[in-house]
């Protein structure tokens, strides 16, 4: 049966009601005064709260001989950059702030602020960068209100109603734009307006009301794209955003209101926590399809997630990554840390994940360790927002690499990125993936609006598989293709293809690789530093492996402005008159000899 998201319609109060519980104190977004004065008394009994809370001091103490931020749109389109660097910096004066009262930190914050607020407006034709600055432009009025005089106070509020609000509710009641969407525009605008209107809803009730009872429906078109057990469409980076935000919403009203309106209990979203859990391979890169980058993703609202849902395994996620090397550590750490019991939480959790509905299912051969094997294979919808002509493809960890990578997104300044040239950039067309083109001549290189299933997915200690059904996306070249992953006895990966075409099809497979390969006829030896892994192709006979540069067939659309993707080539399988056929791959780590089993058909694993 297949998955359908079910759409939320939770009860909303009028405007004129909505705010009828507001806690008219300041702070009230995200902590109160309360929880601010509970934090000094972690940070003393609490070893790694105190060593957090001095990283955010040594932040804020270098930020004292910063430059306020200037009026920049390097690309022609954003102020993004700006607006994340304001929103940044107040967090971490306003925090600062209130934790010491120390006057250096709240001077400091109004020039940011002063600066930001003299801006000509927060650049509204790209909406996410007005959402930002006013959610920061919210945190520095409400953080820091007793610190600011009421002129100050007055030209900050008028700030978020002429620069935000008014023009956000414009947008809520057409009903248009961001607040019609599916996607981390809906949560972030939403949720960054949203934080505005909860800071003024003393001084500006009406309009606060309006915005919020709008807001509180609208941000209800996205969120059950969690359903049912937690997994994003747009990818791992864009959960990172979209939940960031959501989850900042909720609280905020849960702070401000003292409840979100059951927003938190939406299909899916109390499951959120596990995305990052799943996707993030142990080489310290994500499964980062779609336009991400492949960093491992995480970010505060885990800790939030974790007290939220009682699920101590979304807080173990944070605080390792907070205390690893590419550590992101922010006030919001701090304000919703929940202690953790540590990684060994995350050892009792499943070894593999299937999220339905995105069609995303990764694998592993143990957690906590960085020598695993994991592996992440997505089937899905080509046309979802910032997704990529990627169904089929796969990523592989082993031995502390990623060997088979996914280049993720391109520059989204490029001509018509999001519109008439998409499929013409290699990095979101099929053959820039780790999957099969048939017939390359075509543009696209596979059906843009197909949607395609894991049909099969299995768990069991020895072995675990996917099967996709992948005829969608090929519907013009092939009456079937189907495409299995399985790690086998969690030691090796096996990746078998099996198409069916009327007519004879031109078939290419593709591995994208950093490594260097050496080429043996049907075997492959990659080498990445010290570490090595042997591919072998199992069938069929007389098949065998050919290195290319990642870069466009020469059939293919090259458009200049694109990646020249250097350092990656592509471990390939060419067949050019495939009728009836069972491609069987073996990735096995190291150079030894492997022992596959006996090649049996997708529709009996």
């Amino acid at each position: 049966m297949l998955y359908s998201a079910p759409e939320a319609k939770l009860p909303i109060p009028a405007a004129a009601d909505i705010l009828k519980t507001l806690n008219r104190a300041h702070p009230r977004l995200l902590a109160s005064q309360s929880d601010f004065d509970r934090l000094q008394q972690d940070i003393k009994t609490n070893a790694l709260m105190g060593r957090w809370y001095g990283s955010v001091q040594n932040e804020a103490e270098k930020l004292l001989q910063e430059p306020a931020s200037r009026y920049e749109i390097p690309d022609g389109k954003r102020l993004l950059a700006t607006s994340r660097r304001v929103l940044g910096r107040v967090y971490t004066l306003g925090f600062s702030y209130q934790m010491t009262k120390d006057r250096r930190f709240s001077d400091r914050a109004w020039k940011e602020l002063d600066a930001a607020g003299h801006f000509k407006d927060w650049n509204p034709s790209h909406f996410l960068d007005t959402a930002e600055m006013t959610h920061a432009f919210a945190i520095g009025y409400d953080w820091l209100y007793d610190a600011w005089t009421p002129e100050q106070r007055a030209f900050l509020r008028d700030n978020i109603v002429t620069k935000g609000l008014n023009l956000g509710i414009e947008i809520e009641r057409k009903k248009s734009w961001w607040a019609a969407v599916d996607h981390n525009w809906n949560q972030v605008c939403n949720g960054g307006l949203g934080m505005g209107a909860l800071a003024v809803a003393n001084e500006e009730p009406a309009l606060a009301g309006e915005f919020l009872s709008a807001a509180l429906k609208s941000i209800q078109i996205p969120m059950p794209g969690f359903a049912p057990d937690g997994g994003w469409m747009e990818g791992p980076g864009y959960w990172a955003y979209a939940t960031a935000y959501n989850v900042v919403f909720l609280a905020a009203l849960d702070s401000a209101l003292g409840t979100d309106f059951n927003l938190s209990s939406i299909q899916g979203f109390s499951e959120a926590g596990t995305f990052p859990i799943y996707l993030n391979g142990p080489s310290g890169q994500s499964f980062d399809f779609a336009d991400c980058g492949s960093g491992s993703i995480h970010g505060p609202q885990l800790f939030w997630m974790a007290k939220k849902f009682n699920r101590p395994e979304f807080a173990a996620l944070e605080e390792s990554l907070v205390e690893g090397p590419r550590s992101e550590l922010g006030a919001k750490d701090l304000i919703w840390f929940k202690t953790s019991g540590g990684t060994n939480t995350l050892r009792a959790l499943p070894l593999d994940k299937y999220y339905r509905n995105i069609e995303v299912a990764t694998m592993r051969s143990e957690w906590n360790n960085p020598q695993a094997l994991f592996v992440g294979v997505k089937a899905g919808r080509n046309g979802v927002n910032h997704g990529h002509l990627d169904l089929g493809s796969f990523v592989f960890d082993a031995t502390g690499k990623r060997w088979a990578l996914d280049l993720g997104s391109d520059n989204y300044n490029m001509p018509d990125y999001f519109g008439k040239l998409r499929w013409t950039y290699y990095r979101l067309r099929a053959e820039g993936h780790n999957t099969l083109v048939l017939n390359p001549d075509a543009t696209p290189d596979q059906n843009v609006k197909a949607d395609s299933k894991i049909v099969r997915f299995q768990s069991k200690p020895e072995r675990s598989f996917a099967v996709t059904d992948l005829t969608p996306a090929y519907s013009r070249n092939a009456q079937k293709v189907w495409r299995g992953i399985a790690l086998v006895n969690r030691k090796e990966l096996l990746i078998q293809d099996e198409v069916r075409s009327e007519k004879p099809a031109d078939l290419w497979w593709f591995m994208h690789t950093s490594a260097q390969i050496k080429l043996n006829g049907a075997s492959a030896v990659l080498k990445s530093g010290d570490q090595y892994l042997t591919a072998r192709i199992l069938s069929p006979a007389g098949a065998v492996f050919t290195q290319m540069a990642a870069a466009p067939l020469p059939n293919s659309p090259n458009p200049k402005e694109q990646n020249a993707n250097k350092g990656i080539t592509k471990l390939t399988v060419h067949l050019p008159d495939v009728k009836d056929l069972r491609l069987t791959i073996l990735l096995t780590p190291g150079t030894g000899n492997a022992r596959p089993g006996a090649i049996v058909p997708l529709e009996k694993w």
